[in-house]
């Protein structure tokens, strides 16, 4: 009996673990008994590449994200080794939820004649595999007949093949690619926006609500958006198949037909029975590493701290520790990939043999010729690779899973809709934060300003909780701030100092009462509008919209500005650091270059500014070198080579360097009322009499919490708060205001406490 050589390209089961979603993978002929693919007699460029071990691509790439969840300790904890992964419908839904809103936003109509395209250049190279598919079987029957003529007719043909379907491969993959870049360029400003909106990063970061949200931003988009359309192409690609090779398997035997269903769906059940641990690992694995990740980010940002601390072996101890999770974690992951491959090896193996085996006692009855049994060989793999997406894809489906649920998680949090998480950490009851002009809506036109003192800050009935604990701090704190009346906030550590500046920044909301801030450049109102808000203004707390009094920006525009005890140094230049916050828009639509032609309009800067809001002139480089100057820091422009150096200033510049410059950045926005925590605690004596000096003469009122003695003669009055007793919590206050003349005793105790 005369040998026939088959050479064979692998489909879609058969991409290598090196696959990518970005690498579109062309295959070549190969010689079946050195090939671990199954035979095909077509050149099989039709299947969209798919991510088979997804989770290891996306492994190293985490190698090169900074991770940033300040309470990823929590990560450890076995209650996360317990967890439970969602159910398919759950997983179902939260894909729509996550993928549904780009093809209905602003950039619906490019993104569908985009997706149209790609979906039409997928059907062009179906077509084109199938094509190839009788172009095989005619050039297998020449070469089994001896005819050289009609094989080099034949080979002729596959060339020209080539030459046309080259391009419909290449550029339905770079259209693919493109899409997805854009699709996710867009779900990322979508999602940094809701992510900033209303300072729920704040509430993620303090309250620990979910781990990593910067790496579900960063990976599980990108992966999302690359995975999401490769399996939409693989599916729709999978349907056209059954469509066009269905008849011809088919027509040619249609036992073979039945074989293959059965093959199939039994192959799909066990893979699903195999794998069904596979997502929750894939869960874990990205939280784990994101973990070690950032451990090793926290070292590098307190290198001096530990180093002072002496704390290499801990901070080595504890790195390991997180490691050896993530260690064990990938082992069972590993354990159950290895325990799903040996089926699906077998599984792939056995269609090398089991398409021939069935036709083949029609060829040797003469019934048909060996090209037919290439061809039935390449039709019954597409159509089984198609079957049996489960099978061949099930890791990649499942760490698809993993992503689906981390985004879908994030995406519910960022809705306000994951109440069971929620409602661990916040009341139903809230303290309300309210804004009001300071024009009299008695006057003609609406636009006099109060008489002096201006009312500036107004605390009714505050009562104040710890957010997690729900301890109470203090209860029905009133008072009230006017122009140049400075208040000094002390107490013993621990008595609710800095948490009340939290609440009146809105950055705790745990507790009752009001807070109402008194600013100018709200609106210019017309007769109509004063009149209406002179009826309406003692009710007007209700009305206030959520979003417009969360805002940092209304309130910073409005002149109201806070000054942590530890400053925020920004990545950039040290003019930077001095506009930062007030003119940062400013500065970066400034420095702006010119957009490319094809950017996105959605990544487009654009100033953010509320319209109603009087921003003050952005200033001068004159004005930046005298403020420094002002705040002693004169020397820094020699030091660092100028306004444009870059550095990383939290490295280079001391405690006391960076609580001067934010002194600069206050005194350049010159706001009304300044909210101090601690802010020269750094400082010495004269320091801090002279950035008190330069404060003062600037006309700013200001609030300060601090255990210094020397505090006391910047300040007009004290707010002293206990600690407060849950015992007589309710039946006595444990806050008192008085002028600074009256403090000695409490001044006494503060410091004995501090």
């Amino acid at each position: 009996m005369p040998c026939y050589l088959i050479t064979t390209l692998p489909p879609l089961s058969h991409l290598t673990p090196n696959n990518s979603l970005s690498s579109p993978r062309y295959f070549c002929f190969s010689h079946a008994a050195a090939s671990s693919s199954s035979s095909s007699s077509h050149i099989h460029l039709a299947k969209t590449s798919l991510p088979l071990t997804m989770r290891r691509r996306r492994g190293s790439r985490r190698s090169r994200s900074a991770t940033a969840s300040d309470e990823s300790v929590a990560s450890v904890s076995t209650d996360d080794d317990k967890r439970v992964g969602p159910d398919v419908a759950t997983l179902l839904r939260r894909f729509w939820k996550v993928a549904a809103p780009y093809w209905s936003s602003e950039d619906k109509v490019q993104a569908r004649l985009r997706l149209a395209a790609v979906f039409a250049l997928t059907l062009g190279t179906t077509g084109i595999s199938v094509g190839f598919n009788f172009l095989g079987r005619d050039f297998y029957n020449a070469l089994a007949n001896n005819d050289q003529e009609q094989f080099m007719k034949q080979l002729l043909y596959y060339l020209g093949g080539f030459a046309t379907g080259i391009p419909f491969f290449v550029l339905r993959d770079y259209a693919r690619e493109t899409l997805s870049l854009r699709w996710r360029s867009w779900m990322t400003t979508y999602y940094m926006k809701r992510y900033f909106k209303n300072r729920t990063f704040y509430k993620i970061q303090s309250q620990s609500i979910i781990d990593n949200p910067d790496q579900r931003i960063v990976d599980d988009l990108s992966a999302f958006t690359g995975t999401a359309l490769s399996f939409s192409l693989t599916f729709f690609n999978a349907a056209i198949d059954l469509i066009s090779f269905s008849n011809i398997l088919y027509g040619i035997y249609p036992p073979l037909f039945v074989v293959l269903i059965v093959y199939s769906l039994g192959g799909t059940a066990i893979s699903i029975f195999l794998g069904k641990g596979l997502v929750n690992l894939n869960f874990m694995q990205e939280k784990k590493e994101a973990d070690f990740r950032y451990g090793l980010v926290r070292v590098r940002e307190n290198a001096e701290s530990i180093a002072f601390y002496g704390g290499e072996e801990s901070e080595l101890q504890l790195l390991i520790d997180r490691f050896k999770r993530a260690f064990e974690n990938l082992s069972e992951l590993l354990i159950s990939s290895r325990n799903l491959e040996f089926f699906t090896n077998g599984y792939r193996y056995i269609i090398q043999v089991l398409p021939a085996a069935v036709v083949a006692s029609m060829f040797f009855s003469g019934k048909i010729e060996f090209g037919v049994i290439n061809q039935s060989v390449s039709a019954f793999n597409h159509i089984l690779s198609d079957f049996s997406l489960i099978v061949y894809q099930f890791q990649a489906i499942s760490a698809f899973s993993a992503v689906i649920d981390r985004l879908g998680e994030f995406d519910d949090l960022l809705d306000g809709n994951e109440s069971s998480i929620l409602s661990k950490h916040e009341s139903t009851e809230g303290i309300k934060i309210a804004f009001r002009e300071l024009w009299d809506p008695l006057s003609s036109n609406g636009s006099t300003l109060q008489s002096e003192p201006k009312k500036l800050l107004e605390v009714q009935s505050l009562t104040l909780r710890a957010p997690r604990s729900r301890n109470i701090l203090f209860t029905d704190l009133t008072l009230e701030i006017t122009n140049k009346d400075h208040l000094l906030v002390m107490g013993p550590s621990g008595s609710g100092k800095t948490s009340f500046l939290r609440a009146l920044a809105g950055l705790w909301n745990s507790g009752s009462g009001t807070i109402i801030y008194y600013i100018n450049g709200i609106r210019q109102p017309s007769d109509a509008a004063a009149n209406e808000s002179a009826k309406s203004i003692d009710n007007s707390l209700e009305a206030q919209d959520e979003e417009l009094i969360q805002s940092s920006k209304y309130r910073r525009l409005g002149g109201i500005f806070f000054l942590p005890q530890k400053p925020y140094m920004v990545l950039g230049t040290l003019r930077q650091q001095l506009l930062y916050p007030t003119w940062t828009d400013d500065l970066l639509l400034s420095s702006d270059k010119p957009e490319k032609k094809g950017s996105l309009p959605f990544l487009s800067r654009g100033s953010n500014t509320n319209d109603a809001m009087e921003k003050p002139t952005m200033p001068t480089s004159d004005d930046l070198m005298k403020v420094l100057q002002s705040v002693r820091l004169g020397d820094i422009l020699s030091r660092f080579k100028g306004l444009d150096a870059i550095y990383e200033w939290s490295s280079v510049l001391s405690l006391g360097e960076q609580q001067r410059l934010a002194f600069a950045r206050l005194l350049l926005s010159k706001p009304k009322l300044l909210l101090l925590d601690e802010s020269t605690s750094a400082l010495d004596d004269e320091n801090e009499a002279h950035l008190y000096r330069q404060i003062e003469q600037a006309g700013i009122t200001y609030i300060s919490i601090g255990h210094r003695k020397t505090l006391l003669k910047y300040h007009n009055r004290v707010l002293h708060i206990k600690k407060s007793n849950s015992d007589d919590i309710g039946s006595t206050s444990n806050w008192s205001v008085m002028p600074v003349s009256q403090t000695s005793e409490a001044i006494e105790e503060t410091t004995s406490s501090a």
